[in-house]
C-alpha cells in the first residue's frame, strides 16, 4: 500500500512511501546473513566502513550503494527497497 502526504499536491511532487511491512534495513540484513557475510565484508564491497553501513538505519542508503548491492545480491533495487516481493 502506498501512503502519500499532501494528497492535494500534484502527483509528481507528493511525498510517498510504500508500506511494505519490511524495510530495506531488514532486507539488507536478511540478504547479508543468507550470503554468510559480515557487515565488514559488505562494507568493503561498498568501499565504506562498517560504521557507515546501513543496517543500523542511522544512515540513508546512497543510490550508488543501492545499485552495487542490487548487483552483488542479484536482486532488483525495488526488492531491496521493499517495493516488490520479486527478487
Amino acid at each position: 500500500m502506498v501512503h502519500c502526504k499532501n494528497q492535494k499536491a500534484p502527483e509528481r511532487i507528493r511525498r510517498c512511501h510504500v508500506d511494505s511491512g519490511m524495510d530495506y534495513v531488514r532486507i539488507l540484513r536478511d540478504l547479508r546473513e543468507d550470503a554468510d557475510k559480515t557487515q565488514t565484508q559488505i562494507a568493503e564491497v561498498l568501499g565504506t566502513s562498517q560504521t557507515m553501513y546501513y543496517e543500523r538505519g542511522a544512515n540513508e542508503l546512497p543510490i550508488h550503494h543501492l545499485i552495487t548491492l542490487s548487483k552483488y545480491y542479484g536482486v532488483s533495487t525495488d526488492y531491496l527497497l521493499g517495493l516488490s516481493k520479486e527478487r
